[in-house]
């Protein structure tokens, strides 16, 4: 159980790790000074959702998330969100590999030479099909959270870990809603993937509990270390590469290959998604499914990584709130109902 719950955390995480998280750019787009109540009430927020989610594909063994849309949503609503979702999940793919392409142009690579590697090894992991994306999941996201711990907590011993946390400046609360209900969308669409493989209600708990307090601890300090480096986030196009500026050039290179990393499993759960939705619909391997989908999101790098982020994540996020409050508001309504 402990495992299986520990392999789901992994999924879960490394669906929210990526180009627009770790980079950081997400963050400072939603959060900034005086969130830290924000990022706690993130916290439980995302821990709570999770879990929901989560029973609902694991009392469902679903295999997509129409199942789970229409628990939540009711019919007639769930033929709109999936066309969010397809959406949602095909542009944050998009801005996967266009963070792909900009990461890897630190280290002089070609733009479209960054994009073109990270869409080659998508469809070389969706050979394996699902069992792919788990075990990579599994392995490279534990070593991401210690390598990205290890540079924010060094940052912040740097200037004498001098955080700010004042109950009484708190003004950005709400951005917990929207930050939350950005990430609920691709949750659902690969939780749903594998609430099949969900054997005991144990393993929910253990990975809704473990990822959102794993996230939220990460989300506030990488916070804390981005607000002191906030004059020279604007000369960056990933706020990361602001806070390395002040360590030597190979940490650069490290944090380099694990952003990548990041991205590309971000990426994969994107693709994920978007395979599992519409497999049924075509006879043909996952891996080419994935080939003809990452085709089609290619031309869409060229608006840019920031730009993408800056005004879809945004955007999303207001236009998922319905589905967080019906989410959060699920154990209630069905508890009601199964009293009357």
């Amino acid at each position: 159980m402990i495992k299986a719950g520990l392999k789901w955390m992994f999924l879960i995480i490394g669906t929210m790790i990526g180009a627009g998280y770790a980079s950081g750019r997400e963050l400072w787009e939603f959060f900034g000074n005086e969130s830290g109540v924000a990022i706690i009430l993130f916290t439980f927020l995302f821990s709570i959702c999770c879990a929901v989610i989560m029973s609902i594909c694991y009392s469902q063994k679903t295999i997509h998330y129409i199942p789970v849309l229409q628990l939540l949503m009711g019919k007639k609503l769930t033929s709109l969100y999936d066309y969010m979702i397809i959406l949602y999940l095909f542009s944050t793919t998009v801005i996967m590999l266009a963070g792909g392409g900009a990461t890897l142009e630190v280290l002089n690579f070609p733009y479209w030479v960054g994009i073109i590697i990270i869409a080659g090894l998508l469809v070389l992991l969706f050979v394996w099909d699902t069992k792919g994306i788990t075990s990579m999941n599994s392995f490279i996201i534990p070593v991401l959270i210690t390598f990205l711990i290890v540079i924010l907590f060094s940052f912040q011993m740097l200037d004498g870990f001098s955080i700010n946390f004042t109950i009484y400046e708190q003004r950005n609360w709400p951005a917990a809603f929207t930050f939350t209900a950005l990430n609920i969308l691709p949750l659902v669409a690969v939780l749903a993937g594998i609430g099949k493989e969900i054997k005991t209600k144990g393993e929910v708990w253990i990975a809704s509990i473990g990822s959102g307090v794993v996230l939220g601890g990460i989300s506030f300090l990488y916070n804390e270390s981005l607000i002191k480096v906030a004059h020279d986030i604007m000369f960056y196009e990933i706020p990361l590469f602001a806070i390395l500026k002040h360590y030597p050039y190979y940490m650069v290179l490290v944090m380099s290959f694990l952003l990548w990393v990041a991205i590309y499993t971000t990426a994969a759960s994107g693709v994920f998604g978007l395979t599992t939705r519409f497999r049924k619909y075509v006879s043909v391997p996952l891996w080419t499914l994935a080939l003809m989908i990452l085709l089609t999101m290619i031309p869409l790098t060229t608006i840019g990584f920031s730009t993408l982020i800056a005004v879809l994540y945004p955007l999303y996020g207001i236009l998922n709130l319905y589905i967080l409050a019906s989410i959060l508001l699920y154990p209630i309504v069905k508890k009601y109902s199964n009293v009357t």
